[in-house]
């Protein structure tokens, strides 16, 4: 296992300053498997990475004809994009052209037995790992919706003999290339798998509480975990070893996300904050907006990152702003009579990563899609899809042409109250696209 803390001096420099040369490698090594990722999102399109970097430089080209900017070469064209998408800045806008699905054309996955607490879809859209209060893990093929493997939760005090969680597991996170998946559980273990077999390879311990938040590194196999125990820790799954600890959270932290720079953003719950950890520097950006407790967390880019908390509110922000950019109070309405009105509590949300389409899950039966306006300076309703139960875990694939839901009959974080009509199951849903306006077309091709 990952050692306590005890070993945290010895391991604590794994990550040194100076990259060894190990990580020099690592890192050339990084453009293909990217190439990689790209050229499986647009399978359904056909188009090579280098196409798609032509095409996108190609718009982007015309774009500043428009605007009447001078125009440059397709390579600087092509490089101006990357760090536009580095820092940012890159809105891929998809909203206008989203339209709401039939019910018939929502699959449902049934296999857990218990509500469904979180769930991570593979970067190449192929495959779905959900977990569940059962314990149980279950690998699923997208398109046939079969079951590729299940790994069966344990009963609590066989910890030492079972291969699996024997306690609620909380969140999930899948490396960027696909090799590894780490999962973590209410009994504050973190469990390392390797995503093509589902073999066990590793157990971190170290938490001091339920582990609430997973995210690796982006084109890295950095590890960030998150706690109740009000901590973060930072693993190399590699090298299965600990590097260090963050503390800051004045209460339990319940979810973390994190994309290619070398940071995590963390909610914290009741302390009502959402914080911006610089793993690097060593420092931390605090954030304060909602009323009530801040349950969910995801970035929608490098710099943009959407909240959504139990007083019913969903958050847009920015890293460079200490106050939301915008927020949509009771985004899922309320419940209770008129007197006793209730929000109901925003306990999922997802990002279409660069782009300006974003979701809410609660427990109203309805998953809200939601357009955030330009420079995320607002966020407008798009429409809803019906999905009974609490939607306790929400993912976009990343080429954007389906989201996930995972759903239950009970919040996933407790037994507040149940659903009794809604079904324990993972909901893949289609993102519809309006067909294309013969005048449109001839402007993106």
């Amino acid at each position: 296992g990952g050692g306590g803390d005890g070993d945290s001096a010895a391991k604590s420099k794994v990550r040194a300053n100076k990259p060894t040369s190990k990580y020099n490698e690592e890192i050339s090594s990084d453009s293909e498997t990217e190439g990689k990722r790209q050229s499986n999102e647009d399978n359904e399109y056909a188009e090579t990475p280098q196409e798609k970097k032509l095409r996108l430089a190609k718009l982007y080209l015309e774009q500043l004809k428009d605007e009447g900017k001078p125009v440059l070469s397709m390579r600087h064209a092509g490089l101006k994009l990357q760090s536009l998408e580095q820092k940012g800045k890159l809105q891929r806008l998809i909203a206008k052209d989203l339209i709401p699905p039939d019910a018939s054309e929502i699959r449902v996955l049934r296999g857990h037995k218990l509500p469904i607490t979180c769930l991570v879809i593979t970067p190449d859209d192929k495959c779905i790992f959900s977990a569940a209060k059962d314990c149980s893990i279950i690998k699923w093929d997208v398109e046939s919706g079969k079951k590729l493997h299940t790994i069966h939760g344990g009963r609590k005090g066989t910890e030492d003999r079972h291969v699996g969680h024997t306690a609620h597991i909380l969140c999930m996170a899948v490396s960027s290339d696909g090799k590894y998946l780490a999962t973590g559980d209410m009994n504050k273990l973190i469990m390392i798998w390797e995503a093509a077999t589902c073999k066990h390879l590793y157990k971190f311990t170290g938490h001091k509480g339920p582990v609430s938040g997973l995210s690796f590194r982006k084109g890295t196999h950095d590890l960030y975990s998150a706690s109740h125990d009000r901590s973060i820790k930072v693993w190399n799954v590699d090298e299965n070893a600990y590097v260090e600890t963050l503390f800051g959270h004045q209460d339990s932290i319940t979810g973390l996300d994190s994309l290619s720079r070398e940071r995590c953003v963390t909610a914290g719950g009741r302390d009502r904050t959402v914080r911006v950890w610089k793993i690097a520097e060593e420092s931390q950006l605090v954030f304060h907006g909602h009323e009530g407790s801040i349950d969910c967390i995801q970035l929608i880019n490098e710099e943009h990152m959407i909240t959504g908390a139990d007083d019913g509110s969903v958050s847009l922000w920015s890293v460079n702003k200490k106050k939301p950019l915008s927020t949509v109070k009771k985004a899922h309405g309320c419940h209770g009579d008129a007197e006793l009105q209730q929000p109901h509590w925003v306990a999922s949300v997802a990002a279409l990563h660069n782009s300006d389409t974003v979701a809410s899950g609660s427990h109203n039966s309805q998953v809200q899609l939601w357009k955030c306006g330009q420079n995320y300076r607002g966020l407008e309703p798009l429409f809803s899809i019906p999905v009974p139960g609490f939607v306790n875990s929400l993912k976009f694939s990343s080429a954007g042409q389906f989201l996930v839901a995972g759903v239950g009959q009970e919040h996933r974080l407790g037994r507040w109250w149940r659903l009794k009509e809604a079904k324990n199951g993972i909901y893949v849903i289609p993102l519809k696209r309006k067909p294309p306006n013969p005048e449109e077309a001839k402007m993106t091709e």
